[in-house]
């Protein structure tokens, strides 16, 4: 089932603890546009399904990529796309960003998207695995 573009940007705003809904849409656009360039086929698609449609969109249009991001690399990426971000805020946009798209996907599509992404991501997703420390 699809998430309301109003209940996932609430999550998000609620999650970053951003003052306006408008700093949350910035967020999860940058996230979203970064993590859809390591995604690729069926599962990219699966997820997008779970999104309102605005954000599905840049799911499915992403940033290109010329080789998968490590979590830090993805940290730094965000950070640099983001006004006035640093790498602990854009940690923060992060959370409250794939917090809210894992809640959206479920366990099992989580699994799969995990699957694609470099070691570590679990824990950018709020989702780190039983006896992985970050």
């Amino acid at each position: 089932m699809t998430i309301r573009w109003e209940a996932f940007l609430d999550q998000v705003q609620e999650r970053g603890e951003y003052d306006t809904p408008r700093d949350a849409d910035r967020a999860a656009r940058v996230v979203l546009a970064l993590l859809g360039a390591h995604l690729i086929g069926d599962v990219r698609a699966k997820l997008a399904a779970r999104l309102p449609e605005t954000f599905a969109l840049i799911l499915l249009n992403p940033l290109q990529a010329a080789e998968p991001l490590s979590p830090e690399r993805f940290v730094r990426a965000t950070a640099a796309w983001i006004d006035g971000a640093t790498e602990k805020t854009a940690v923060w946009d992060i959370g409250a960003v794939l917090s809210t798209v894992a809640d959206a996907a479920g366990d099992e599509l989580m699994e799969a998207v995990l699957f694609q992404l470099p070691p570590g991501y679990d824990v950018l997703f709020g989702r780190p695995h039983p006896g992985h420390r970050p």
